[in-house]
């Protein structure tokens, strides 16, 4: 079987690797390889976890064309088979990472009724509270995997846009509502 390639990561993004709590977010400035860490987590879970449900969101189409779907094409090539019509790569063992953007409001609607055993929100401070409540609620257990795991939300975030706000209340002055 294929392996997965990985540069070295800095400190910061093995501490995002080793991550396992329910909510975790990963901020710095810009350049400093967030959305890397959030794309090879992705992958790293489909392949340690069979029937693994993850979702992976930034704002826009290009941007997420430009950071994830490109880079993961060739990350995964051999090992996952990419479907441009659902916008979503799908793994031997039964794992599936799907890529979408929430470029309006209510785009994050479209993803209601649907469970994701771990979301990935991209620049999460480029989302609103409403989006973020709104995906909090899919980020449940898929009942596609064979072993027990908790579900997880991760964000990865610049200072600064429209989320700055939430962002900051929820885990820099971790001053929940």
């Amino acid at each position: 079987m294929p392996t997965l390639k990985m540069a070295r990561p800095y400190p910061q993004q093995v501490k995002f690797f080793e991550a396992v709590t329910p909510y975790v977010a990963y901020g710095g400035a810009r350049g400093g390889g967030k959305s890397w860490a959030a794309r090879k987590k992705a992958e790293l879970l489909a392949l340690r976890y069979a029937g693994i449900q993850i979702l992976l969101l930034r704002r826009t189409f290009p941007e997420l064309r430009e950071n994830h779907i490109i880079p993961m094409r060739m990350d995964l090539k051999n090992i996952a088979a990419y479907r441009e019509s659902s916008k979503d790569f799908t793994f031997m063992n039964g794992s599936r990472i799907v890529l979408g953007y929430c470029d309006a409001e209510t785009d994050v609607l479209q993803y209601q009724g649907q469970a994701y055993d771990v979301v990935f929100l991209e620049e999460a401070t480029q989302f609103t509270e409403f989006q973020f409540q709104a995906l909090t609620e899919i980020n449940r257990s898929s009942g596609m995997m064979q072993e027990k795991f908790t579900p997880r939300f991760y964000l990865t975030c610049n200072p600064g846009g429209t989320g700055h706000a939430w962002v900051k209340r929820l885990f820099i002055d971790r001053d929940y509502k």
